[in-house]
């Protein structure tokens, strides 16, 4: 039985993260999705919002579960007995970081090893960070997040719903 992390700070959670999370638990026997606290890191929602929307988007799926962890992601990893990370990646950019990323959790967990999957083209430009910025100028996001995070966004931002063309 091969159980697999998938670690992130899904703010927000986007289609992406799902496809990513949908395609590896076909994959993998245990998927554990893990909300990752970096408090260097400026969130627009907290830990508990983004588990929430998290643990609500995977529910139907009976091999995800989704956990919120403070420190390092292979010392969850070995806590929970997982011997994959998976990492998605959309362009060479985001693989040149994960790679180096993979390579430093080698050197902290020789036995843990890093799975890459590409993201599906549909998904080639969701960047939870241009989807915060659009949706904080009023833009319309739905095509990019699942309805609860266009309702959350939406209400962070004060809008009653978004400017569409």
């Amino acid at each position: 039985m091969i159980t697999a992390v998938f670690a992130g700070s899904f703010d927000p959670p986007t289609f992406g993260h799902l496809n990513i999370i949908e395609r590896a638990r076909t994959i993998f026997n245990e998927i554990h999705v893990v909300v990752a606290v970096n408090n260097e890191k400026k969130c627009l929602f907290s830990p508990e919002e983004r588990l929430s929307f998290m643990r609500e988007l995977t529910q139907h799926w009976q091999n995800v579960s989704v956990h919120k962890w403070e420190a390092l992601v292979v010392d969850y990893a070995r806590k929970v007995g997982a011997g994959v990370l998976i990492r998605g990646v959309r362009n060479t950019g985001d693989f040149s970081y994960e790679f180096d990323l993979s390579l430093m959790n080698k050197g902290l967990a020789s036995d843990i090893e890093t799975v890459f999957l590409p993201t599906e083209p549909r998904f080639f430009v969701l960047r939870s960070s241009s989807i915060k910025e659009l949706a904080a100028l009023g833009g319309d996001v739905s095509t990019m997040v699942p309805p609860v995070v266009v309702k959350a966004l939406k209400e962070r931002f004060g809008y009653d719903s978004f400017l569409t063309k």
